[in-house]
């Protein structure tokens, strides 16, 4: 992997970051309407989108899919959105926002750890400093979120942190297998994998209307519902088709190792728009988190810093 193609990698992620943040004011703007309600919308739309803009190449795409790419389309969709979403809301109402996102938090550590494994990959040691930074800047969104926390039961604490390690691991699964999948892709790009998986994402949303409607109900007015097709339709675009299309271009620009660090960025854009949407500033301990995050990926920047004559180090994933 070229040294230059590192800062366009990084542009991707950055952008990629944007649009997944806006994901985190929906829940707020929609507060009539439950997780389950609000991953089947927006999955669903997601599938429309990606089948309407896949169908013109469908026929140069259909030859280069056998078995092998519908099956790992089926466990990525299912990984990366149906039951990530659904693990991570649930952790939330079962523990809370705090305990949830110290977990959740976590995922950068997870995916750079698992790439330092792969072959030709920047050793864990220089690593490092990277992930130190990242676990600092986690641990003071932790402390400040638990200053808000409720209490709850035991029982309740302990399944809500179940729920949200099943989603760490849901979601550091999806990303290595994605990067993976998109190192070998042959016959079509890395957009186009992402349309894919918006279009099997979207079947399996069909499964989540059932229970969605049945556990949830469907209680709320007009004007709600027509708030809610809007609010899905906007993140189905703009998180979901132009986001992930962006993370897929980034991941088959960085090694796994630096994928990692990329999802940072959705953390610092989700932060920003929440302060605006409530119109106030950082605290002490949130504007600490940005400071340490920032260095984080600085950090893990310098360490994949080639060194003369040893581009060849930073291998492709």
């Amino acid at each position: 992997m070229s040294a230059k193609n590192i800062p366009l990698g990084l542009a991707f992620g950055m952008a990629a970051g944007a649009f997944w943040g806006l994901v985190f004011v929906v829940p707020d703007v929609a507060n009539h309407f439950g997780p389950l309600q609000l991953s089947a919308g927006r999955y669903l739309a997601y599938g429309v989108f990606a089948l309407a803009l896949l169908a013109p190449h469908w026929r140069r795409i259909a030859p280069a899919l056998g078995r092998a790419e519908w099956i790992a389309l089926a466990w990525l969709s299912l990984l990366g959105n149906i039951l990530y979403y659904v693990l991570l809301a649930s952790a939330v109402q079962l523990g809370g926002v705090a305990m949830t996102s110290l977990v959740i938090g976590f995922l950068p550590v997870t995916v750079t750890i698992i790439g330092s494994r792969s072959k030709g990959a920047v050793p864990l040691p220089k690593l490092m400093p990277s992930l130190v930074l990242s676990m600092a800047g986690i641990a003071c969104i932790a402390w400040e979120s638990l200053g808000r926390a409720g209490s709850a039961s035991f029982l309740t604490q302990v399944s809500g942190f179940a729920c949200a390690v099943g989603a760490l691991i849901s979601w550091t699964g999806f990303a290595v297998g994605n990067s993976r999948w998109l190192a070998r892709l042959d016959g079509f790009s890395g957009h186009d994998w992402s349309l894919l998986i918006g279009v099997m994402t979207g079947a399996q949303a069909l499964l989540l209307i059932p229970p969605a409607l049945l556990l949830e109900g469907v209680s709320q007015g007009r004007h709600e519902w027509l708030t809610f097709a809007g609010l899905c339709t906007g993140i189905a675009l703009f998180s979901s088709i132009i986001g992930n299309g962006l993370w897929n271009r980034m991941s088959r620009l960085l090694p796994l190792t630096m994928v990692g660090q990329m999802i940072l960025f959705e953390t610092l854009f989700a932060l920003l728009y929440g302060f605006l949407w409530e119109q106030r500033w950082p605290t002490m301990f949130e504007g600490l988190a940005i400071m340490l995050v920032a260095a984080s990926v600085l950090s893990c920047l310098a360490a994949h810093r080639p060194r003369e004559g040893s581009e060849h180090l930073l291998a492709d994933h």
